[in-house]
């Protein structure tokens, strides 16, 4: 696992702050994301699925934030455009680059519509990312979010 404390600091916030959508709330529910989709990275890649990344992130849900999010908002498309190494394709830009894996992460939420929960309230963190990030009808649940943020914490 990637330590927490190293993964918000040295890559949540300076990839968050490139997209102008950081914060301590945004930090704290893509870091509770990060642990209950990958461990924290222990996985990149989805066992037996397409999902990849720290936030295992499906490349068609990548696609569909670039065709129906980033298409009508350019000044943001550039930012995270910004954030992409070259010559990567999707797929490798989630699994292997960290910076815009995260940026793409936080465009799920950012699209959901809700104001993220307020930082430091780990219940609204956990219900915010099964409705929007995980979905209802995902395996994950509420209770592990939970579980792995304090397991990771201690």
């Amino acid at each position: 696992m990637i330590d927490p404390a190293d993964l918000r600091a040295q890559v949540m916030r300076p990839a968050l702050a490139a997209t102008g959508l950081g914060g301590d709330a945004a930090e704290e529910l893509l870091l509770g994301t990060a642990l209950q989709e990958s461990g924290g990275g222990l996985r990149l890649a989805q066992r037996g699925g397409p999902a990849r990344g720290v936030w295992q992130m499906e490349p068609a849900t990548l696609a569909d934030i670039e065709r129906n999010y980033l298409a009508f908002r350019p000044a943001l498309a550039q930012r995270i455009a910004a954030l992409a190494a070259p010559g990567l394709g999707a797929a490798d830009q989630l699994a292997g680059n960290l910076y815009y894996a995260c940026a793409m992460a936080r465009l799920v939420y950012a699209r959901a519509g809700p104001p993220l929960p307020a930082s430091g309230d780990l219940a609204a963190q956990a219900a915010y990312y099964k409705a929007h990030y995980n979905t209802p009808q995902g395996a994950a649940t509420e209770a592990e979010y939970i579980a792995n943020w304090r397991a990771a914490m201690r």
